[in-house]
């Protein structure tokens, strides 16, 4: 008798061999990678200003603006090179070596050596190296959760049923021994047609299809500003050449050059964050992507489940009893009318339970690492009853010495059930047997009343629907001293009752999904289990209520299954059929988060907006394909991850806010100076100096702001709506607005009252700016981003050193102010701070969700 290999060593197996490429990555050139960053919009005007500054000799200001293209030029690349190696993943699933007869004799190969027609020998813990036709199996058991997301292995043998008859690739042998003919290799194998699945590379992420749109907008608009000051500039007689830099300096200052250092900043942080909480980040856009989520399509077993077997419901014709505990271990209890109770206590159930015990050939095997996890060794399902005997104080070695196994008939799929045979402590013989209870609870199996029989059906039916996988369990006494013969064992027994088994659902699945749907993110679950088990699990997690509401993939095949968006359980689902209800999903307008730990979910994964891997129990390829891997295996860590995303995006529109502001403030400066009596408002220098100190540190420093308090009470952003939607440009303009007219009506009394005017139309609109990025906090009144207050105070402070420094003052022409303008300027800079917090009063953006009634997500 052998106990298997547990689903945690296959597992962990199947990830070493993830390593080992079969087909080789083909990637992109480097330099390729170069032009797809260079030909962002937004870079391309900083392309051109950054020309423009070198021709006119300012090599200062050129050599910031390529400084910032350099480090996102390189931080886009390193991204782009990560997320290639999804598709050298998935390829590399194939074990490295198979044992291959070949002319009589046993030979090891490589995998890839392996060819249709060759005999390959198939042991415990093996990976499949390709497809095949069983010829001979002896106990096999194979773990097929990578491929088809089953919960359950699958027992192979010979018969008509192929998919019983067949193995495929990529798959996992946990007990048992077999002989296979390859039948598909490569491209043709199971495995291969999921490779080919993952050819597609990740598209934008909603941020930065945000961006391309705006840059494009923000360049058309601002070379036409700059053309129109330059234009009014030349028709007042200024010189070509003074214009002409000016303009170029106006558009550095209308382009926030600095966006990438922020966004980059804010995705670095929200990275950090979710490691903190156990969200590793493959791909850094991933962060901000979560933000936009509006859709959650979630796998069942060990993202929903805990990934394990558990003996839920027992009954027996006495009477129904519960069974609770963690994992595999004997802690628990088995109650019954809320009333723990014993083998003493429950003669009934403990009869159960010894044959459960007694006719069983997995194993549990003890905490070795300091974990405290109990792991199963064999069939997880055969696990789950040793566990539950094991906490209604059964002693499996000492039932094992009182009636030792004589004799056995191993289950297998045509029979579906197993017998065994032992000597009772009396004398005699005992056979237990257990399996479906389609077989099971009929004569001439039973010689049970009728009656007894149609209870147990019943029961077994409503189990059924409840997602449970039923045993029955019986046995009989004889008093031969040896063994009867096959037909006699299963026949003539007494039902000693049933158990319900299913892959419990984690204790966070309902929260998680609660607060999903909270933030008006719509939960879906895609899964290769059967229908009732997935609808089971789903309403257990809270994700459906109606019955209309789930499908299968044989109905979305034949094209039965109606609007793919209109349902939230998708039940054996093909990994093809996985990438296309995503893409349904996304065709309609939603922005999707796919999470999955098997080969099967690795397309899906490449293909969603975000892709989501399990950490712990995943394989490589689900790994590689994913932008997100989750340490902790928990789903409520996508949602801690998701606010971080919103965070993210929420910071890049606030620096947006402000760095729009002071361009506009700036560029209304230099067109309305003119008809107040100011010829040229600001110098080129000037201009540039203030755009310096403003977008840098300062503007920086915003992409580290906190979340804010209610950012999961909002729903998520439309996905069509733009990085300046939701009333951003308004608050632009009139934020623009208003700090032009304070800078005029400065600049305006100097003049009049014999000040160096344009000195203090420089410190002033410095100044003010700094005091909106102050009053841009997401939490004012607090220490919670003290590099803001630094970077505004350091900012100020050069700010004013370009009026008081000779060296500055001979660099951007201006002259020295008393002290008592210096205060007024500084006065001034708290209306920037001020008119911020009443804007944002007045336009507090897209209106928290209720928290009575969160509701269906949009669209």
């Amino acid at each position: 008798m052998t106990a298997g290999l547990s689903r945690e060593e296959a597992a962990r197996r199947l990830g070493e061999y993830g390593a080992n490429v079969v087909a080789q990555e083909r990637r992109t050139p480097v330099w390729r990678h170069v032009l797809q960053q260079l030909r962002d919009p937004l870079i391309v005007v900083l392309l051109v200003a950054a020309a423009l500054t070198l021709a006119t000799g300012d090599l200062p200001d050129s050599a910031v603006i390529l400084l910032v293209i350099t480090v996102n030029t390189v931080v886009g690349i390193v991204q782009e090179v990560r997320a290639e190696r999804a598709v050298a993943a998935l390829t590399a699933l194939s074990a490295p070596a198979a044992r291959v007869v070949r002319d009589g004799a046993e030979s090891s190969v490589p995998a890839a050596d392996v060819v249709p027609g060759d005999l390959i020998l198939l042991g415990e813990g093996d990976i499949v190296p390709a497809d095949g036709e069983i010829l001979d199996a002896a106990l096999l058991l194979v773990d097929e959760s990578a491929l088809t997301g089953e919960s359950v292995p699958v027992e192979k043998t010979l018969g008509a049923d192929r998919s019983l008859s067949t193995v495929s690739a990529g798959t996992v042998v946990v007990r048992g021994r077999g002989r296979v003919e390859v039948t598909g290799t490569g491209s043709d194998s199971a495995l291969g047609r999921i490779a080919a699945l993952m050819g597609t590379a990740p598209g934008l992420t909603p941020l930065q299809r945000r961006l391309a749109r705006f840059g494009r907008v923000l360049a058309a608009v601002t070379v036409a500003l700059c053309a129109v000051v330059l234009a009014l500039g030349l028709a007042r007689g200024q010189p070509v050449e003074l214009m002409v830099v000016t303009a170029i300096s106006l558009a550095v200052a209308a382009v926030p050059e600095s966006l990438p250092a922020v966004i980059t900043l804010a995705l670095a942080l929200g990275a950090r964050r979710m490691a903190e909480r156990h969200a590793i980040v493959r791909r850094l856009p991933a962060v901000e992507t979560l933000g936009s989520v509006t859709v959650l399509a979630t796998d069942k077993t060990g993202t929903l489940t805990e990934g394990r077997m558990a003996a839920e419901r027992l009954w027996t014709p006495q009477g129904e009893a519960t069974v609770s505990g963690i994992g595999y271990g004997p802690e628990g209890r088995v109650a019954r009318d809320d009333r723990t109770v014993t083998a003493g206590d429950a003669p009934d159930l403990a009869a159960l339970l010894r044959a459960a015990v007694l006719c069983n050939d997995a194993a549990l095997e003890p905490p070795a690492d300091g974990d405290g996890q109990w792991r199963a060794m064999g069939d997880p399902t055969e696990a789950a009853l040793l566990a539950a005997g094991a906490r209604l104080g059964l002693d499996r070695p000492e039932l094992e010495r009182a009636l030792p196994r004589v004799d056995e008939i191993p289950f297998d799929s045509a029979r579906k059930r197993m017998t065994t045979v032992h000597h009772a402590p009396g004398g005699g013989l005992r056979v237990v047997c257990k399996g479906a209870p389609e077989v099971m609870l009929r004569p001439p199996v039973l010689t049970d009343p009728p009656g007894t029989r149609t209870r147990a059906a019943a029961q077994a039916e409503e189990l059924a629907r409840n997602g449970y996988r039923v045993l029955a369990v019986a046995s009989a006494d004889h008093d031969e001293i040896r063994p009867p013969s096959p037909d006699v064992r299963e026949s003539g027994l007494s039902l000693l009752g049933l158990v319900g088994i299913l892959d419990p659902p984690r204790d966070t699945s309902r929260i998680t999904i609660a607060a999903c749907e909270h933030a008006g993110i719509i939960p879906v679950l895609i899964t290769g289990d059967h229908p009732l088990t997935a609808r089971a699990v789903a309403a257990r997690s809270g994700i459906i209520v109606r019955e209309d509401e789930v499908t299968t993939g044989t109905r979305i095949r034949q094209g039965t299954a109606g609007e793919l968006t209109a349902l939230r359980v998708y039940a054996r689902t093909t990994p093809d059929q996985k990438l296309d209800i995503v893409q349904a999903w996304r065709a309609s307008g939603h922005v999707v988060a796919m999470t999955g730990d098997g080969v099967n979910d690795g397309p899906a994964l490449r293909r969603a907006d975000i892709g989501v891997a399990m950490g712990q129990r995943g394989t490589e390829v689900a790994r590689q394909a994913a932008d997100l891997v989750l340490a902790d295996d928990n789903l409520a860590t996508v949602v801690a991850a998701v606010e971080e995303g919103r965070r993210v995006y929420a910071n890049v529109r606030r620096f947006l806010l402000y760095a729009l502001a002071g361009g506009t403030a700036e560029i209304l400066v230099m067109l309305l100076g003119p008809f107040l009596g100011m010829p040229l408002p600001l110098l080129p220098a000037q201009i540039l100096w203030i755009n310096l100190l403003t977008h840098g540190l300062p503007g920086v420093a915003l992409g580290a702001e906190p979340v804010a308090p209610d950012v999961m009470r909002h729903p998520p952003r439309p996905p069509d709506e733009s990085v300046l939607g939701a009333g951003l440009w308004p608050r632009i303009l009139t934020m623009g607005a208003f700090v032009a007219g304070v800078t005029l009506v400065a600049g305006v009394w100097a003049r009049e009252t014999g000040r160096p005017w344009q000195s203090m139309m420089f410190l002033v609109l410095g100044a003010t700016q700094l005091g909106v990025a102050l009053g841009s906090r997401a939490r004012p009144g607090s220490l919670a981003n003290p590099f803001l207050l630094l970077a505004v105070a350091t900012a100020l402070a050069l700010q004013a050193a370009g009026i008081y420094l000779p060296p500055l003052r001979a660099l951007l022409g201006t002259e020295s102010l008393p002290l008592v303008d210096l205060a007024i300027a500084c006065a001034l800079s708290g209306l920037g701070h001020v008119a911020m917090r009443v804007q944002r009063r007045l336009f507090p953006g897209r209106p928290p969700r209720a928290r009575s009634a969160p509701g269906p997500a949009p669209g």
